[in-house]
């Protein structure tokens, strides 16, 4: 991760008040496919859809455009 989970809670708490349950989502992390320098991966195209669960909590479906 370019910055440590302390640093992102406290720039995030520069402009907002985090409650209990609050998620903050850090991005990409090193290693993945941004990392890597070959044409052999594909990128989101436009009509793919992303869906991430939680179990108990549901389902966010996201379709690119």
């Amino acid at each position: 991760m370019m910055f440590k989970p302390d640093a992102i809670i406290e720039f995030v708490s520069q402009y907002i008040t985090l409650q209990e349950c609050d998620i903050i989502f850090t991005g990409t992390p090193s290693g993945v496919v941004l990392g890597k320098n070959e044409k052999r991966y594909g990128w989101l195209q436009s009509g793919d859809t992303v869906s991430i669960s939680i179990s108990g909590i549901g389902t966010l479906v996201n379709q690119f455009k």
